[in-house]
């Protein structure tokens, strides 16, 4: 079984399905009902760093992610079904993670 992330952008058309308690309370039961998730969060603003340059706000806004295992990347796709974040039209990118 592979490990996989799923970050949630901050680019939703529909923010009322996106934040909407209930839906997600519903898509998080999915999830742990699944024994394949391993845990996620809410992720606030940020900043990027390089040696050569001054801090700066974050470009990418990444609004969340989940851990998920599946047996591989196309798989992991079932974990977009009922996520409000997709629902709402919103970008959710799929990351398998090396082992190592």
């Amino acid at each position: 079984m592979n490990e996989y992330i799923l970050f949630m952008h901050d680019d939703v058309a529909d923010a009322a399905i996106a934040t909407d308690e209930q839906r997600w309370t519903q898509y998080m039961s999915a999830l742990r009902a699944s024994g394949q998730f391993d845990g996620g969060s809410a992720i606030g603003k940020g900043m990027v760093f390089r040696k050569d340059r001054a801090g700066q706000a974050a470009t990418t806004t990444v609004s969340g992610y989940l851990r998920v295992r599946a047996e591989n990347a196309e798989a992991a796709q079932r974990f977009l079904v009922g996520n409000p974040n997709y629902d709402a039209g919103g970008t959710v990118e799929i990351r398998e993670l090396p082992r190592t």
